[in-house]
């Protein structure tokens, strides 16, 4: 029986914070902090409150042990040491500088991934996470779950970000070499996407490889038909 967990549901972590300054309620006795004085001001110039970020929910899947869970903590700036497996689901809205990304992350065990198409309704992308370092035989299995993935209509044409993870291990393999074993070939498609190695000891890894994602949900018909960056594969 597959039973629904809601863990670490709406973390909300920013990438960065600015702390204001204590007000001097002498000074600014009539409108209390130094907020309402901006708020004032912005009010009396013209100026509406500043707009809201665009807002976007993604789906994170791949098989169990992948790093899913581990690779999301990292990014949020929480520990990720003995991070239980998903066992149904989780949500963690995640803010960038230019939008807020609500990940739907859905585990990854054997009796869980048959579930999996019950929550694709309203994803607006894409994220799949595999193993570096799996066996021909996971990766295999892997390959099966990504092509199942992305074969639903429900999914069709949306971004997709492909993590490699573990790329600090001596045997993991670069993602030139997980895209040919996963037959990631989408190059006349309209989806736009990329493939890219992180791992949960280099964070700006991770981060880049969002942000780089971010742009695809932001701005979709700039990056429908090129594809050539997917070409540059690093590794760590």
């Amino acid at each position: 029986m597959f039973i629904e967990t809601q863990t670490d549901m709406w973390s909300l972590k920013a990438t960065s914070a600015v702390l204001a300054p204590t007000p001097d309620f002498k000074r600014f006795n009539r409108f209390g902090t130094t907020a309402h004085m901006i708020w004032f001001f912005r009010r009396l110039c013209g100026f509406g409150p500043p707009p809201a970020k665009p807002n976007f929910t993604v789906l994170c899947i791949g098989l169990e042990g992948s790093g899913k869970s581990s690779l999301l903590a990292v990014l949020s700036g929480e520990k990720y040491e003995d991070i239980p497996p998903t066992i149904g689901f989780s949500i963690k809205a995640l803010m960038f500088e230019d939008c807020i990304v609500d990940v739907k992350e859905l585990g990854g065990r054997e009796s869980v991934r048959p579930y999996w198409d019950r929550y694709y309704a309203g994803a607006q992308g894409i994220i799949f996470v595999v193993d570096s370092t799996s066996s021909d035989e996971n990766l295999k299995l892997a390959s099966n779950e990504f092509h199942k993935a992305l074969g639903d209509p429900v999914l069709d044409d949306l971004p997709l970000l492909v993590l490699c993870s573990y790329q600090d291990k001596q045997d993991a393999k670069s993602p030139s070499q997980l895209q040919e074993i996963l037959e990631v070939n989408l190059e006349d498609g309209h989806r736009p996407w990329a493939i890219r190695g992180c791992s949960i000891q280099d964070r700006d890894s991770i981060k880049q490889s969002f942000e780089e994602f971010n742009r695809f949900l932001l701005h979709p018909t700039n990056h429908s038909k090129d594809h050539s960056n997917n070409k540059d594969f690093s590794r760590l």
